[in-house]
């Protein structure tokens, strides 16, 4: 682990640009560290059209919130997909406990004659 003291405020300054963000000290990763990088963070770039409203108010709520407005839209579609899947998972776990439940009604219902 390091020693090295962290400067208060380097999060910030990074972020604002007051440590540096010219087009002259940055260089392009090659497509390998690209694919490299984007593997272990097990993420995919996606193209899609939406309404320019939707965009708009996903930028105001991520200005408001201190974020940019694409953290802000995979986040939500995180939550989303998180929440669709479970209600789905439920949904299946409910008809299989139906399914059991009337099984066994029906079981009991007609039991089977001893030989």
């Amino acid at each position: 682990m390091s020693n090295a003291k962290k400067i208060p405020g380097t999060v910030d300054a990074w972020e604002t640009g007051a440590l540096g963000n010219s087009q002259e000290h940055a260089k392009l990763a090659s497509p390998d560290i690209q694919r490299e990088v984007e593997d272990t963070l097990a993420m995919q770039l996606i193209s899609i059209r939406l309404p320019k409203s939707v965009i708009e108010d996903f930028k105001a709520i991520a200005s408001l919130e201190g974020i940019g407005y694409q953290p802000l839209m995979r986040a939500a579609l995180m939550r989303f997909a998180q929440g669709e899947s479970r209600r789905i998972m439920h949904e299946l776990a409910a008809g299989q406990k139906r399914a059991q439940k009337e099984k066994e009604a029906e079981a009991a219902a007609h039991p089977k004659k001893a030989a």
